[in-house]
C-alpha cells in the first residue's frame, strides 16, 4: 500500500503492571501444583512471567534466553539484557543448550545450563529437595539435571492453567488485539478484488498489526478459490479470481503480546453461489450450535460430544478442534471433535472467564471449496461475551 497506516487509539496499558499481575497469578499456581522454581525456555512463557520481549520467533526455535522464576524471590533472566524490566532482577549469560550457541557436542552446555539451576536455588535458599518445574529441554539437559540431582517436573501444566486465568487488564489487551486484527481486516476487504495475490492480501495484516507494535502472525492461513478445500493451505502467489471464496485466519500475535484469532470467509467481487451459501450457513449454524453449549463448568468431554455434527461428507475435512484457548497465543484448553476423543481428547472444566476460539471448517470430501469461520468468545458465569464482531454474511432461511 502506498500511504501509511492510520494508527487506532490505543489503550496505554501499563506493561508493568500487566506483567506483575501475570507474576502474581503464576505464582499462585505454582503454589498449588507444589513448585518451588520455574524454569521456563518458552518465550511466550518468559514474556508472560517477566515482560521479557526479545525475538520471540527465533527464540522459539533457537531457546537461547531461560528465567528462573521463584515462587518467592528475585527473577533471573539468562540472555540478552532487554533495557527496563522491573520484574527482572539478575541478567546473567546464558548456557544455551543448542548446536547454534554450543556447536554440535552439547554436553558441556547442558552442565553448565544445570549448574545455572543449581546456582539459583543455593542463591534462594533451597536445597536438593526444591520441586522445580522446567519447560521443555533436550535429552542431554535431563540427563544435566539427573547428574546433580535435580528434583524436576513438567512446568507446562502450570504455566499453561495460569495462562488461561485472564485478568482485567489482559482482557483489555485482547481487546485491542482483536480490534487491530478487524481493522486489518476491514482494509483487507476494501482492497479484495480480481488479480490480487493471497501473499499481497494477507501481508495487508501484518502490515497493520506491526504498525500498531504487534509481533507476529503464527499461520499463513489465507486460501481462496479450489485451494479453500481442505483447510490448512497457507497463502501463496495464486491470483484471487472473481467468484472465488477466499477464508483465513488472523492467528495474528497483536500489540502487547496477545493473539486474536479470527476466521472469515468473503466472495471476491460476485454475490455468492447457492453452493457457497450452504457451505456458509453450514459453518455459521456449527459455530452458533457450539457457542451456545459453552458455560462455566462444562465439562470438556461433554462438550466434545456436545457438538453440530454434520453430514458424512464434511467430516474428513473438519477443523483441527472445536475449540481452543486463546491468550498470548493459542492455549489450553483444546477440545477436539467427537471422531477425535479418544486419542487427542482430555477432560476438565470450563472456568469462570477462560477465552474460546470457536472453529468451523465446512468443505466436503467431494468438493472443491470450503468456508472457515472462527469466533472469539469468552465464558463467564454470566453468559457468553463475543469478543470478534467483524461481519458475518447475512443469509437469509
Amino acid at each position: 500500500m502506498s500511504r501509511l497506516i492510520e494508527l487506532l487509539p490505543s489503550p496505554e496499558i501499563d506493561e508493568n503492571l500487566l506483567a506483575s499481575e501475570r507474576l502474581e497469578n503464576l505464582r499462585g499456581t505454582m503454589l498449588v501444583d507444589g513448585l518451588d522454581v520455574l524454569v521456563l525456555t518458552n518465550p511466550v512463557s518468559i514474556r508472560y512471567a517477566t515482560g521479557y520481549r526479545v525475538q520471540s520467533s527465533m527464540q522459539s526455535r533457537i531457546p537461547t534466553v531461560y528465567a528462573i522464576v521463584p515462587i518467592v524471590g528475585p527473577i533471573i533472566v539468562h540472555g540478552t539484557h532487554s533495557g527496563n524490566l522491573p520484574l527482572v532482577d539478575v541478567f546473567r549469560r546464558s548456557h544455551a543448550i543448542t548446536s547454534f550457541d554450543a556447536g554440535l557436542e552439547l554436553s558441556v552446555a547442558a552442565d553448565r545450563f544445570a549448574a545455572d539451576i543449581e546456582l539459583a536455588l543455593d542463591e534462594l535458599g533451597y536445597d536438593s529437595r526444591a520441586s522445580v518445574g522446567v519447560e521443555r529441554t533436550t535429552p542431554t539437559g535431563h540427563r544435566a539435571f539427573a547428574d546433580i540431582g535435580l528434583n524436576v517436573f513438567d512446568a507446562e501444566p502450570t504455566v499453561e492453567l495460569a495462562r488461561s486465568r485472564k485478568s482485567d487488564l489482559e482482557l483489555v489487551a485482547l481487546d485491542f488485539a482483536v480490534a487491530v486484527a478487524e481493522y486489518g481486516m476491514t482494509v483487507m476487504q476494501s482492497v479484495l478484488e480480481p488479480g490480487i495475490t493471497e501473499n499481497q492480501l494477507f501481508a495487508i495484516l501484518h502490515q497493520v498489526n506491526i504498525a500498531h507494535g504487534g509481533d507476529s502472525i503464527d499461520g499463513r492461513m489465507l486460501c481462496s478459490g479450489p485451494r479453500t478445500n481442505p483447510w490448512y493451505q497457507e497463502a501463496s502467489h495464486r491470483r484471487i479470481e472473481s467468484g472465488d471464496l477466499v477464508a483465513f485466519d488472523t492467528d495474528m500475535v497483536g500489540p502487547y503480546g496477545y493473539c486474536a484469532d479470527i476466521g472469515r470467509t468473503w466472495v471476491c467481487d460476485a454475490e455468492p453461489t447457492p453452493e457457497q451459501q450452504d457451505l456458509y450457513r453450514r459453518a455459521l449454524h456449527e459455530i452458533e450450535h457450539n457457542m451456545a453449549l459453552l458455560h462455566v463448568g462444562a465439562s470438556f468431554e461433554e462438550l466434545s460430544h456436545s457438538v453440530l455434527r454434520h453430514p458424512d461428507e464434511f467430516v474428513a475435512n473438519r477443523s483441527a478442534s472445536v475449540f481452543h484457548g486463546v491468550g498470548m497465543t493459542d492455549e489450553y484448553p483444546k477440545i477436539p471433535h467427537p471422531q477425535d476423543w479418544e486419542w487427542a481428547g482430555y477432560d476438565g472444566q470450563l472456568e469462570d472467564g477462560v477465552v474460546l476460539a470457536v472453529e468451523s471448517f465446512v468443505g466436503s470430501d467431494r468438493g472443491s471449496q470450503g468456508v472457515r469461520l472462527e469466533q472469539l468468545v469468552r465464558v463467564t458465569s454470566g453468559g457468553i461475551e463475543v469478543m470478534s464482531s467483524y461481519p458475518l454474511w447475512d443469509l437469509q432461511p
